[in-house]
């Protein structure tokens, strides 16, 4: 068992928690709770660490599963005062994994889709930086039937913490992709025939009112300042939500959800049709 907060395993793992440039070098990130151990990949999983107090209690428990997938792995101990060292919640449930990064290609991704005759649906962000924001995104995202989430690099760092337990699992599932510049992925994704939807107040249409049931992109820009303009010009249409009261907008993952829910929404009811 590892009992000391300078052992060179507990601050790799702190560094892994709280430095984005280490979890790039390391193409690493860690997942906490016993949800994000039972859904995580087999094949992502580098490392388990588990508190004493956690082993103690599976060895008491009955969660055959739980405890059936912690015996496929390697595990190391770690005391009371350790865990609560690396861990990035105020009441932590005991166990950890160290993960690797998955890798997705965007050109192969949509070549994949148009062979299955899948019809693309994308959302774009441009630099979000609320934690909360991202993760919310790709949690409603999945359960919306997204097929990605294309991010700026000057976007926060989807394997903060923060990002990683607000998407509740969809990080396992919802592939994302980074790129240096969206007016070039935009170019790209027009050219494969997907339709861009900026999401902006000026000259927009009602988000109701527009087919999203063509291969469909929206594009969410920062929580501050909004999109580009020249990041919004290369869509196709701008979108709005209207708003009753004194409300001007709507946060971005808010948007977001409501903009896929409603593409859901078009598409269910052409597949009825």
């Amino acid at each position: 068992m590892i009992s000391s907060t300078a052992n060179s395993k507990v601050k790799r793992l702190a560094a892994l928690m709280q430095k984005a440039k280490m979890r790039r070098e390391e193409q690493a990130f860690v997942v906490e709770g016993v949800k994000m151990f039972r859904e995580a990949p087999a094949e992502w999983v580098r490392e388990v660490y588990v508190s004493e107090g956690f082993l103690q209690k599976s060895e008491r428990g009955k969660d055959a599963v739980l405890n059936n997938r912690l015996s496929q792995y390697h595990y190391e101990v770690l005391s009371e005062e350790v865990f609560q060292k690396v861990s990035d919640t105020q009441t932590p449930q005991g166990i950890l994994c160290v993960l690797s990064v998955p890798h997705y290609d965007l050109a192969d991704r949509i070549d994949r889709m148009a062979a299955a005759g899948r019809i693309p649906f994308l959302i774009l962000l441009e630099d979000l930086q609320d934690p909360g924001n991202l993760g919310t995104i790709l949690r409603a995202g999945e359960g919306a039937g997204i097929d990605g989430v294309i991010m700026t690099k000057r976007t926060v760092d989807i394997l903060n913490p923060k990002v990683i337990r607000a998407t509740m699992g969809a990080i396992y599932r919802v592939p994302f992709f980074f790129v240096d510049h969206m007016s070039e992925t935009i170019d790209f994704l027009q050219r494969k025939g997907v339709t861009v939807y900026a999401a902006h107040l000026d000259d927009s249409v009602d988000y109701d009112e527009a087919d999203y049931t063509k291969p469909t992109a929206f594009l969410i820009g920062n929580e501050g300042n909004g999109l580009r303009r020249e990041t919004a010009d290369q869509a196709e249409q701008y979108i709005k939500i209207p708003m009753a009261g004194q409300v001007e907008s709507l946060n971005a993952a808010a948007a977001a959800a409501i903009l896929m829910y409603e593409a859901a929404r078009q598409r269910r009811r052409n597949a009825k049709h």
